[in-house]
């Protein structure tokens, strides 16, 4: 067994420890450069690359939570607290995303001006860089993992590259079209937007409950062809997951003559196969073939 599946949590403590250090090391250059260039944009943008940290708090204490043992209360675990995390980002995601819009409409009406420095070009690349690896580092722990938490996190990181981008242009472009960064913010607006939405949807309709997806059925159907009957039927699959830990129900139909020791070496088989290839604990009810 992997470390990564002793410890399946381990990425995303890394991942928002990471996300702190960077947004902070971030904060300090941003802020450093609106002083000395007197541009209140970029100042605004060092508050809201700080303002990141909160959903890193929010993304640890959700796998804090998650990675806590079974106990009397929750008995299958606290898995539930990451995707809990994951809704509270897609929410933030969300107001980022009005606040993208507002600002970007408002600077469109002001005609806002920025002003141009070589230090300020030199910090915003430095922090598309870094947000943007940033950005990409959750993603990819997020697939390794299976985590909607740090899939919600990266698109958080992705925003503050968005936001460095837009105020790096308009610093390029001065006020000869003052209206580009205006109209990039509104598309980025548009894009917090539908990944809020998609983030919060995805998140929502685990904590309700999702039937099966059809390759894992046909991937478990896969495990029972290697049992030598031509009696056995698989149906009536429920999944239930929490976090990193899944349980599945589902039904055997097996012929009615058959022997208890021989139903029950058949059912010990694809319990221990699903969970060595699956890492999911199945509950296997068995029917006999003249119920049907």
């Amino acid at each position: 067994m992997t470390k990564n599946k002793k410890h399946p949590y381990r990425l995303g403590l890394i991942e928002g420890w990471l996300s702190i250090v960077f947004n902070v090391i971030l904060f300090g250059l941003k802020y450093w450069a609106g002083i000395v260039t007197g541009s209140i944009a970029i100042v605004a943008d060092a508050w809201h690359t700080i303002s990141d940290s909160f959903s890193s708090v929010i993304i640890l204490i959700g796998f804090k939570l998650a990675s806590k043992p079974p106990d009397k209360e929750h008995p299958f675990g606290h898995g539930r607290a990451e995707l809990i995390s994951s809704l509270v980002v897609g929410i933030i995601l969300g107001l980022i995303g009005f606040n993208f819009l507002s600002e970007s409409i408002l600077r469109i009406r002001e005609h806002r001006a920025v002003e141009f420095d070589n230090f300020a070009i030199v910090v915003m690349v430095i922090s598309i860089i870094i947000k943007e690896g940033m950005a990409q580092y959750a993603y990819w722990a997020s697939k390794k993992i299976g985590s909607k938490a740090l899939k919600a996190d990266a698109w958080h990181h992705r925003t503050d590259a968005f936001s460095s981008i837009i105020i790096l242009i308009r610093i390029i472009l001065g006020n000869k079209l003052w209206w580009v960064d205006g109209l990039l913010g509104i598309f980025v607006s548009f894009m917090l937007f539908y990944a809020a939405f998609s983030i919060i949807r995805e998140t929502s309709s685990s904590l309700l409950g999702e039937k099966p997806d059809d390759r894992l059925i046909q991937k478990i159907k896969g495990i029972a062809e290697k049992i030598d009957t031509s009696e056995l039927r698989l149906h009536h699959f429920h999944i239930h997951q929490y976090g990193q830990h899944s349980e599945m129900t589902f039904h055997i139909v097996l012929a009615a003559e058959m022997k208890l020791e021989e139903a029950k070496e058949i059912t010990d088989f694809l319990f221990r196969e699903i969970k060595k290839e699956m890492n999911i604990l199945a509950t296997i009810h068995i029917d006999t073939k003249s119920i049907h």
